[in-house]
């Protein structure tokens, strides 16, 4: 695939532009570098969540997101370039089914935290929502195959059932929010 970067800065971006994996110029802030700059975001701070001890089916899991995540952007980077497959969306959703089956069912909603790993998955899971925005944002100026669009939806339910897990699995449980609370 591609060239390999041998030196990092090259100086043709000092003029606030980049070069999409198709050869052409588009301006940095283009809502086509913002949707594959976020699902890069994304996959970095998926990168925190491996960096916390964790189960190793959800590293295994993990990983291979991570993986996926860099051939969406690689999608995203190449105009008309097809990478994510129905059979990934399908792969997220099994994962997702299997890991909520042990989980209780919500009565009421969660907050952020419950311990490291899942306080990092929680963030992964904003950014993922927010790459899923601007992806959706691109589609309106740009062609954007759907299945980006429905994988980064599934990937963002899957890590907040992944978040569940990791709060149930740390001792610190999940942190509910108290609706019902009084300040002072």
């Amino acid at each position: 695939m591609g060239n390999r970067l041998s030196k990092i800065y090259t100086r043709t971006g000092d003029d606030g532009t980049t070069g999409l994996g198709d050869g052409s110029r588009v301006a940095k802030d283009s809502a086509r570098v913002t949707a594959y700059g976020t699902v890069d975001e994304a996959n970095s701070a998926i990168g925190l969540v491996l960096a916390c001890e964790l189960p190793e089916p959800v590293r295994a899991l993990l990983v291979g997101v991570q993986h996926q995540l860099f051939d969406l952007g690689g999608e995203l980077c190449i105009p008309g370039h097809t990478a994510i497959q129905d059979a990934d969306i399908e792969r997220l959703e099994q994962a997702l089914d299997g890991l909520n089956a042990d989980l209780p069912p919500l009565k009421d909603f969660i907050l952020p935290g419950g311990g490291l790993a899942a306080a990092h998955c929680h963030l992964a899971r904003t950014i993922c929502r927010r790459a899923e925005r601007e992806v959706v944002t691109l589609s309106h100026h740009d062609a954007v195959r759907p299945q980006a669009i429905r994988y980064l939806n599934r990937l963002s339910d899957l890590l907040f059932v992944v978040a569940r897990v990791l709060a149930r699995e740390s001792g610190h449980g999940e942190v509910l929010w108290k609706h019902e609370r009084r300040n002072g």
